[in-house]
């Protein structure tokens, strides 16, 4: 057992508990870098020992445990009476870990393999630290690499940020289809109006007229003052709808109604606003097999790609991965204030051997595990934690995870959908009475709220 992070304010210490020393080290040293306080056990009753010792703010701890589960810790932490936010660490493809954990009181889940940036997002919200604005991530990217397909995609970026017409961006989850969007919006002749991201698959079906066309006061119950939505945020700008494919057909009328008519009418108004938004629109789903099988509208299709931009998937473009990495690792070193690490020559034949399932945003993943975790100038094949071979259930397309019984997203994905409906029937069936809420589903009031923040509900009212 260690303490590290000394030099961390008082108000932010974290307890780790995990049996494997990889994963205490990935998870002491992404704390660190955030400028927070750590310490580690290896098992329950160390994590009980060092809870006698100090105050903690958040504890992250692993399910499986030398002598006992996670579980046990989240009740026993529970019985102290400690105002004390905890978060499971779950196997990955466990979506019965998840539900137990929170059921016993957890604050959260982490998914193993562990996404950092979910992991940090959660800790900035519990202990309530800034977080990076967008155009602060985005800083510095671009659509590196001198591949055919990458030149051919950056050569019609170029074209389509001098037009006005609706784009539709294909592409692999991961191949940097919301990337394109800003690019062209960046270079544009709006670059200086706003660009507004939504995720058409993490609205719950019940609030997306008034997410993205906004209210009147009094249209529903809660709705205590008038709200903008989304196509008005977007004036001037542009709206661009990530996943647009799962848009609910009555959803798709009125969208195609706006762009048409360029027009919305919020809920309780009884005439129509004018807007100006130009539309760029992606999905992961092949639109095209969806308007024959009756899910996508037709006519919606047309309106929305007029101009087709495909990203090609990484794994068609090997001879970019060490320029890519290179320049992944520069930026992962600038925002440590360390110097960059390096590949190795076995690292980058590792690299080129392997398919990239979740593409370039599994690269990132992959090289900022690597970079944690070896603490070395150097990065050998042994960090990258990859196989050349894919596993059969990373290449399962759509139907046949449906046939196989599988959800249709990846499990933190389809998690949170699962957690957002929950959260907003109770609010909904409460009145958006919050503590109402939180009392129906279990939870307490604050969680209820930091589970709000983390999935973006926003109550009518607001």
């Amino acid at each position: 057992m260690r303490r590290a992070g000394q030099s961390a304010p008082r108000e932010s210490l974290v307890l780790v508990v995990d049996d494997e020393p990889d994963i205490r080290e990935l998870l002491e040293l992404t704390l660190i870098k955030m400028g927070i306080g750590v310490v580690v056990a290896g098992s329950v009753s160390d994590a009980k020992h060092q809870l006698s010792q100090a105050r903690f703010d958040l504890c992250l701890t692993d399910m499986r445990l030398p002598d006992g589960e996670g579980l046990d810790l989240v009740r026993y932490i529970a019985t102290l009476g400690f105002d004390l936010p905890v978060a499971v660490i779950t196997a990955f493809g466990s979506a019965e870990n998840a539900v137990a954990a929170l059921k016993a009181g957890a604050f959260d889940y982490v998914s193993k393999p562990i996404g950092l940036e979910q992991l940090r997002a959660l800790v900035r919200s519990v202990l309530s630290l800034p977080e990076r604005s967008s155009a602060q991530a985005l800083e510095g990217q671009q659509l590196l690499g001198e591949s055919p397909a990458l030149k051919q995609v950056r050569e019609l970026v170029g074209k389509l940020a001098r037009t006005e017409a609706p784009v539709y961006v294909s592409g692999e989850s991961g191949s940097g289809k919301e990337l394109a969007a800003r690019l062209i919006h960046g270079n544009g002749a709006r670059r200086d109006k706003p660009f507004v991201p939504v995720n058409c698959g993490a609205i719950p079906e019940m609030l997306m007229e008034s997410e993205f066309f906004g209210h009147r006061k009094g249209a529903f119950t809660g709705a205590d003052q008038e709200r903008d939505g989304f196509f008005q945020a977007a004036h001037s700008g542009t709206l661009f709808l990530d996943e647009v494919a799962d848009l609910p057909l009555a959803m798709q009328v009125k969208l195609l109604r706006a762009i048409q008519e360029k027009k919305v009418r919020k809920l309780g108004a009884t005439q129509e606003d004018p807007v100006d938004v130009r539309i760029i629109s992606a999905t992961h789903q092949n639109l095209a097999e969806l308007v024959e099988a009756r899910r996508f509208r037709q006519d919606l299709l047309y309106r929305l790609n007029v101009i087709e931009l495909k990203m090609p998937p990484l794994r068609e473009c090997r001879e970019d991965i060490a320029r890519m990495s290179a320049a992944i690792l520069g930026r992962l070193a600038a925002q440590n204030g360390s110097a960059p690490a390096r590949l190795s020559g076995p690292a980058v034949d590792a690299l080129l051997q392997y398919d990239f399932p979740g593409n370039i945003r599994e690269l990132e993943n992959i090289l900022e595990r690597a970079t944690a975790l070896s603490g070395a100038t150097e990065i050998g094949p042994d960090d990258l934690g990859i196989d050349p071979i894919t596993s059969e259930a990373d290449g399962l397309d759509d139907s046949r995870r449906e046939a196989a019984g599988l959800p249709s997203m990846p499990l933190p994905d389809y998690l949170d959908h699962v957690e957002r409906e929950a959260i907003t029937q109770a609010l909904a069936r409460t009145g958006f009475n919050r503590t109402a809420a939180a009392k129906l589903l279990g939870l307490t009031f604050r969680a209820l709220r930091y589970r709000m923040q983390r999935l973006s509900i926003r109550e009518p009212e607001q």
